[in-house]
């Protein structure tokens, strides 16, 4: 139960960001604005939402992650509510970022609580089971949207999350224990909060491993960003796309799936090999397709079935590694985290823009050069954890 608790708290956000998505077609029409006005909505709720983690993950190793979660559940029931009763786009969008503030509490206290709870093998394992929750909870949270916004209207989704922030917030009064901060603050809050940062950021393990994981997010952002570009090229229309992009995260909850299996036998450090050579495996492959200018989707798509699985065995441990450095301070390395997830996956997704793409070739590039920066952290930190038991 503790565990489902868990996997909720941290899908939840998620799910609050991407139910509406199929309404936003409509939103434009609805309160006169343009789609460039309407996507506003989305990416106030990414920005909130990357930033204001930065400020949950201290606040939580200061005063308990319980009481920074329960916190940003009510700011997102809030949110919720105010987008539901939205008179015009402006509050629309204000709603929105009132969800992104609260959203962000679940990401950072979730992974702060799987740190605090697990030790191990088995934290990886659990965050091996974070990470097939997060990839399922996007497409399933967009169908469900769809369905409830031709039922009920836009409004009805927004009700849905609302209601269920009051169901996630008795969960976590009643199934989530509380943390006490391991020693009364001394400090303003904002003091404490950068030297927080500061401390995280003299860890050279832990640098690595956000490294890691901010090339390995820019990579498959960067996918996301270019694939529907490369897929018009070779004659595949809207309605075909979304079947071409699940490629990726259905074999990553694959290699999330295995993970959870094989760390206890095998050990973190196999594991993440196995997902270098699988993800760099991947690209290369798709790259040779694009030299032989074959320019079918098939061709295109299935040599990122290994990268999917790649990034499933590549995830997990290196998620368990950034909170696990310094315990102390899970809260605030989810926090960093997280935020550079966003900043790299941003900028992975802006590069596609910057390239042609009449095929799959510079997409594939862009993708290598991203997976090769993360080889590189990744080696450097094997050297830095052989030199640390040495």
């Amino acid at each position: 139960m503790l565990l489902a608790n868990l996997l909720a708290q941290i899908a939840f956000g998620l799910i609050a960001m991407t139910i509406c998505l199929p309404s936003m077609q409509e939103w434009g029409a609805l309160f006169g604005a343009s789609q460039a006005q309407v996507q506003l909505t989305f990416s106030g709720f990414v920005v909130a939402y990357g930033l204001f983690q930065l400020v949950h993950g201290p606040l939580s190793d200061r005063v308990g992650r319980k009481a920074v979660l329960m916190l940003g559940i009510a700011c997102l029931g809030a949110g919720s509510l105010l987008a539901a009763l939205a008179p015009n786009l402006d509050v629309l969008i204000a709603a929105r970022v009132l969800q992104g503030i609260g959203s962000a509490a679940g990401a950072v206290a979730g992974r702060a609580m799987v740190q605090d709870q697990f030790a191990g093998a088995q934290r990886t394992k659990v965050m091996a089971y974070v990470g097939m929750a997060m990839g399922l909870s996007p497409p399933f949270s967009a169908v469900i949207g769809g369905q409830m916004h031709v039922r009920f209207g836009w409004q009805s989704n927004f009700y849905l999350i609302a209601t269920m922030a009051l169901v996630m917030l008795v969960a976590a009064w009643r199934g989530l224990p509380t943390r006490k901060p391991a020693a009364a603050p001394a400090q303003h809050w904002l003091t404490g909060m950068l030297a927080a940062y500061l401390t995280l950021l003299r860890e050279k393990t832990l640098v690595l491993y956000v490294l890691l994981l901010s090339s390995t997010t820019a990579a498959f952002y960067a996918f996301l960003a270019g694939a529907p570009i490369v897929l018009r090229s070779y004659g595949v229309g809207p309605d075909g796309i979304g079947w071409y992009l699940m490629v990726i995260p259905l074999s990553y909850m694959t290699g999330n799936f295995l993970t959870s299996r094989l760390i206890h036998r095998k050990g973190e450090r196999r594991v993440m090999v196995w997902g270098q050579i699988a993800t760099v495996s991947g690209v290369l492959l798709m790259l040779g397709v694009a030299l032989l200018h074959l320019k079918v989707p098939i061709e295109f798509t299935l040599p990122l079935m290994l990268l999917g699985l790649g990034h499933g065995f590549l995830m997990p441990p290196t998620l368990a590694g950034t909170v696990g450095v310094v315990p102390t301070l899970a809260g605030s390395a989810a926090a960093l985290a997280g935020v550079m997830q966003q900043l790299m996956g941003a900028f992975g997704g802006y590069s596609v823009g910057l390239v042609s793409h009449q095929g799959s070739r510079n997409l594939a590039l862009l993708m290598l050069g991203f997976t090769l920066c993360g080889l590189a952290a990744h080696l450097a930190l094997r050297r830095t954890r052989a030199s640390q038991t040495a």
